[in-house]
């Protein structure tokens, strides 16, 4: 079957089959292949619970909810089930392999059944101590209603019999409190030996002493886990307050319909068979069978105590820029400074905000959070510049996904410290990354801040590859505060975004803008002038910008992409004049700044920018898109985007036929980029 372009499912699964390739990697430390092992898994279940839920949703609605597909969505639901039963399949043999050279280093994940007396011993008193008061066996024969299996949650399936068959077998279910309590747990075990156990296995052990009332004498147990529908419906009802819409969508996900079900494929079948009936599922449902661990993302936290081995990662440093700087504002006031994480600390963003807290100068601070850290510092400084008498304005989304909660308790925080909290607009979600500081001296007012790539997060700041370009650009800030005022009074209908002279931003002009700018490339090429694009950014999905690269590479423009996750883009074609160079780096860090830069007749520019080439993002977000203008830092973004498309280590090709093949290095240099843009930053410090 012929297609334009990739169905972005389709290409999201292939992203994380990239995932699952790091896992696989032998040459990946062992507790970094455990943890892409749980990326992977949790990937998955965020893809059923909001994707997969969404295709079904199509479905049910027909052919109005098909419009924006170019493939029906019952067929890509079909190639969903064969690519998550192989890739399946691919994870089950990697664990297996990870557990052997496991054992080589004399760590082991035991069972129920292969514990010495010291250990049984231990785990019935870690079972009367810890456990036995946080579950409820569930005799589920006897429940007219069968239960509502929680998200996120795995439970033991249970089968009671009796040897000598007098008592007729029952089935029951016992939830594994694993919200609650560690997953895994550390055993007595010899000197040079290290044993843990899972929790649902010491449940396992002890199913005699949790149905010993009911007289059975045979116990079997396999883990089963239901995903639900996550999306929350914020529907047009505007009598009911957007935080109200938002708290019973939350209750409402734990109660979304079964998008997946997954269990232990040893699973005895008359219990399979029993479950999936009183589920209400059908064959069209995506039920898979996987090994005897689910929820594999808890694996993230697998202790690290048990390796000798510690981590390589190297430590963020301070920018040059800032290192003898008795202040941080007073070098931004004087040059425009890029911080690119997790390479350069993120204190210099704390130090910033810490210094407009106490500066006697400073006025207001106006802020967007998306995603904040669990114990975000971030916060800590708005609320003690409120203390010092300044002006604070947060734009709190409370719709960034699976944060909402942890939003919710954000703005009530805010609030009652006294800042002024804005929760975004009706039906758009506030994506862009944006701080707006406003000093006074000696009448003179200057407003400094910064324009970033990713979240205002000092946690993810250590993993996430991100820009933060710290500016008092008159003509950036300008617009920063254009946007500000739309935020504070969005029945301005966008009149403040429109009249932005600077920064693309969506949903108004961004998506007008860059095409304009792929066009100039087209009229060049097809003037036999030089004439490129680099683009990085986490998804390409967007049908429109898409077919414009497509005439784009027809024309002879040269394209170079960096696309970590979704690339819905074909980008082989023998009508392309020149070859486009697509790749996917997937290492240690997660790669996910957005860059574009066009050639421009060779005056070329330079964006940060806070969206992904996706439709949500260029039509239903707020998003800022922010030219570079120093040439040093041009110069630097431009460099830094060399190394990574040189990248032979960790890259992958992106093609038609979603491969997912290395760039392998040949007979050339090897280049790991993100240890060799460590390098290139860290050797700026001595310069």
């Amino acid at each position: 079957m012929h297609r334009n372009i990739i169905p972005r499912d389709i290409s999201w699964l292939s992203f994380n089959g990239r995932v699952l390739q790091e896992a696989a990697d032998e040459t990946v430390p062992l507790r970094e292949r455990i943890r892409f092992l749980a990326i992977f898994s949790n990937n998955l279940d965020e893809f059923f619970r909001v994707r997969v839920a969404t295709l079904k949703r199509m479905i049910e609605v027909g052919k109005k909810g098909n419009m924006h597909l170019e493939t029906a969505p019952e067929l890509i639901l079909e190639e969903i089930q064969e690519k998550v039963v192989e890739q399946q399949k691919e994870f089950d043999r990697i664990w297996n392999e990870i557990l052997r050279e496991l054992k080589k280093q004399k760590i082991f994940l035991l069972n129920e059944s292969k514990l010495n007396r010291e250990q049984q011993k231990f785990i019935v008193n870690y079972f009367n101590d810890e456990i036995k008061s946080n579950i409820v066996p569930l005799m589920i024969e006897s429940l007219q209603a069968f239960p509502t299996l929680n998200d996120k949650s795995i439970y033991l399936a249970c089968k009671l019999s009796k040897k000598d068959k007098s008592i007729s077998q029952r089935f029951a279910l016992v939830a594994v409190p694993a919200r609650r309590l560690p997953r895994f747990i550390i055993l007595p075990s010899k000197a040079n030996e290290k044993n843990i156990i899972l929790l649902e296995d010491i449940i396992r052990f002890c199913l005699p002493q949790i149905f010993s009332f009911f007289g059975y004498d045979v116990f079997s147990s396999h883990i089963i886990k239901v995903t639900r529908d996550a999306e929350i419906d914020i529907d047009n009802d505007i009598s009911t307050s957007l935080i109200q819409k938002i708290e019973k969508g939350l209750k409402n996900r734990k109660k979304g319909k079964p998008v997946r079900f997954v269990f232990d494929k040893e699973i005895d079948s008359s219990l399979l068979t029993y479950l999936i009936k009183r589920l209400g599922l059908t064959e069209k449902d995506n039920i898979i069978p996987g090994g005897r661990i689910h929820n594999f993302k808890d694996f993230i936290n697998f202790p690290d105590s048990v390796f000798t081995q510690k981590s390589t990662r190297k430590k963020p440093f301070i920018h040059p820029a800032f290192r003898n700087a008795s202040q941080v504002t007073k070098v931004v006031l004087q040059k425009d400074v890029l911080l690119s994480f997790p390479y350069h600390s993120f204190d210099s963003v704390i130090d910033l905000l810490r210094e407009a807290a106490i500066d006697p100068e400073v006025k207001s601070i106006k802020i967007t959070a998306y995603r904040l850290a669990e114990r975000s510092k971030v916060i800590n400084t708005l609320t003690n510049a409120v203390r010092n008498g300044k002006e604070v304005t947060a734009v709190i989304e409370l719709r960034a996904r699976f944060d909402e909660e942890a939003n919710l308790v954000w703005k009530k925080e805010l609030e009652e410290a006294g800042v002024k909290v804005l929760i975004g607009v009706p039906n758009v979600k506030v994506h862009a990354k944006l701080c707006l500081i406003k000093k006074v001296h000696n009448k003179h007012t200057t407003h400094y801040g910064f324009v970033s790539t990713g979240n205002l997060n000092e946690s993810t700041a250590k993993i996430y590859g991100d820009h933060c370009l710290f500016t008092s650009d008159r003509n950036i800030m300008a617009d920063v505060n254009r946007i500000f005022h739309y935020l504070e009074h969005p029945k301005s209908r966008g009149a403040f975004l429109k009249a932005c002279k600077t920064l693309m931003t969506s949903p108004v002009n961004m998506r007008s803008q860059i095409i304009s700018l792929i066009n100039k490339e087209i009229k060049n090429a097809r003037a036999k002038q030089p004439a490129s694009i680099i683009l990085k950014v986490n998804a390409l999905s967007d049908e429109l910008l898409i077919n414009k690269l497509y005439d784009a590479a027809k024309a002879g423009v040269e394209i170079k992409m960096i696309i970590r996750g979704i690339c819905c883009m074909l980008t082989e074609n023998k009508k392309f004049k020149t070859h486009i160079q697509a790749i996917s780096i997937v290492d240690e860090y997660l790669e996910h700044a957005r860059i574009m830069i066009f050639h421009n007749g060779g005056k070329e520019k330079v964006y940060l920018l806070s969206a992904d080439w996706m439709v949500r993002n260029i039509d239903h977000r707020i998003e800022a898109a922010c030219p570079v203008y120093d040439h040093e830092i041009q110069k630097e973004i431009k460099d830094i985007l060399q190394i990574q498309l040189s990248d032979n280590i960790k890259a992958r090709k992106l093609d038609n036929e979603l491969s997912n093949q290395y760039i392998n290095p040949r007979n050339t240099k090897k280049i790991r980029s993100q240890v060799e843009t460590y390098n290139y930053l860290f050797r700026k410090q001595s310069k």
